[in-house]
């Protein structure tokens, strides 16, 4: 995508110093690292455009056949290709449209998988002992996944971080998507300073900074 991004101003200033803040804080107590992902979109979701084209340039040229040229199918056929193309192009270019054509299962699949993708693309799995965290928030599917490196799991289990997820996407529906995510990043710190106390030596691997990504996945 191009032009406006969602991702880069869905938090404003004030709250991007204030989930920086909470990061920051977690972290002073602990080995594990903390990251957090804003996307626009985890996939492109082609097949939705083609659908959705597809779809509603069969209905208008039905309902032009049924108004203008006598229920004829030599009219219908034609049109059908006709209004095919304007419609793929505005599913194209507004994104939110082609979401209703995707289905749950689709959009669950492409957040997780973009989500571990970006895992390794930020190199956030190059910590030191394994104990990178990332929060992933994917807007257009107004999902949020968060995976762990294997350090982590072998303490605490993807159920658990799970509900963080839960609790950052019922926050994002209320409209108070960054206290939900403050509050989330808090309460996993005080999970990691459990099972992995900071130690001598301990370093700061990750950005704190939101890390922010316009172009979806073309998957």
């Amino acid at each position: 995508m191009k032009g406006y991004s969602k991702a880069a101003h869905f938090f404003n200033p004030a709250e991007k110093e204030a989930i920086e803040a909470a990061t920051r804080a977690a972290e002073s107590h602990t080995i594990g690292e903390i990251a957090v992902m804003v996307v626009d979109a985890s996939s492109r979701y082609r097949e939705a455009e083609v659908f959705g084209g597809i779809t509603l340039g069969n209905i208008i040229a039905f309902l032009v056949t049924v108004f203008f040229f006598d229920e004829s199918i030599w009219w219908y056929v034609p049109l059908t290709g006709v209004f095919f193309f304007p419609f793929w192009l505005l599913f194209r270019k507004i994104p939110v449209l082609k979401i209703h054509f995707v289905a749950p299962a689709r959009r669950e699949h492409a957040v997780q998988g973009r989500a571990l993708r970006a895992f390794y693309e930020k190199g956030l799995y190059r910590t030191a002992r394994n104990t990178g965290v990332l929060f992933f928030i994917s807007i257009l599917e107004r999902k949020v996944w968060v995976l762990a490196d294997k350090g982590i799991h072998e303490k605490i289990t993807q159920a658990r971080l799970n509900g963080f997820a839960k609790a950052v996407s019922e926050g994002i529906r209320q409209g108070r998507a960054a206290d939900a995510l403050a509050k989330a990043i808090h309460e996993a710190g005080e999970l990691l300073r459990e099972h992995f106390p900071i130690q001598d030596g301990d370093t700061n691997e990750l950005p704190d900074a939101i890390i922010i990504e316009s172009k979806p996945d073309d998957d």
